[in-house]
């Protein structure tokens, strides 16, 4: 399982998704209005867009909200320029660790993220010193109680790169491109999927115990919690056992 889906088992565990709903609807929404500004506002012709509305409706999010966000791209949002920024580095127990920034100030957001590395026993590194580990995919997870066979059958008849039978659950990987395809071929044959993403899978994995996971946590918690911060991907496995004696 990658980094960045154990930590999202890790944090529905501890509770802190809906904690965080307010930070999570923030986010969505400055993602929503630099797809739409960027490639329009039109999802069907929009695929950053799309995806992104997705995410918000799996949140739940009011379609008002979502509708002032596409507005508020299109509209060009005066006052507001966000700069796409990926920081790279390395986390406890040399653990690769990939940013996603959305900021309107670089300054105060490589502040914070360095701040936030070196706090967290990390530290930041140069473009390029991490990401040649990781791939980007399209991720669409399912539960353990879908028909696996019936699952890997139509996933890849409609184009996936694999379906994997993790700990506790089924992935399927699709290149970004058929990302889309992929998932609306699995809903039109009866799946319901729990989480569906474009993201970056690692190719490797660290894993970690003791103090180095305690503080991979800590800094996954932060990362997130930080408001230019739009996705943190790392490569670090902690066992169940571990999880426990820090719960």
């Amino acid at each position: 399982m990658s980094g960045h889906n154990k930590w999202s088992t890790i944090k529905h565990k501890k509770g802190a998704a809906d904690a965080k709903r307010g930070k999570i609807f923030t986010k969505l929404i400055k993602e929503i209005s630099v797809a739409a500004k960027i490639g329009g506002g039109d999802p069907g012709g929009n695929p950053r867009l799309r995806t992104a509305i997705d995410k918000a409706k799996a949140e739940n999010m009011p379609k008002d909200n979502i509708e002032r966000a596409i507005k508020k791209g299109t509209g060009g949002m005066e006052g507001v320029v966000y700069e796409e920024i990926v920081y790279e580095g390395y986390g406890p127990g040399g653990v690769a660790v990939l940013v996603e920034v959305l900021t309107d100030n670089r300054n105060r957001s490589v502040s914070d993220i360095r701040s936030i590395f070196t706090k967290c026993n990390g530290n930041m590194g140069e473009a390029g010193c991490v990401s040649w580990l990781f791939d980007k995919k399209g991720l669409i997870v399912f539960s353990k109680q879908t028909d696996f066979e019936k699952l890997f059958e139509v996933a890849l008849e409609a184009g996936a790169d694999d379906v994997a039978d993790e700990e506790e659950q089924y992935e399927v990987l699709t290149d970004p491109a058929t990302f889309i395809e992929v998932r609306e071929a699995l809903e039109k044959a009866g799946f319901k999927y729990e989480s569906a993403e474009t993201t970056m899978i690692p190719q490797t994995m660290v894993k970690l115990d003791g103090k180095n996971a305690e503080n991979m946590l800590k800094m996954m918690d932060r990362l997130e919690d930080n408001d230019d911060v739009q996705n943190v991907y790392a490569n670090f496995d902690i066992s169940a056992e571990e999880m426990e004696k820090m719960m």
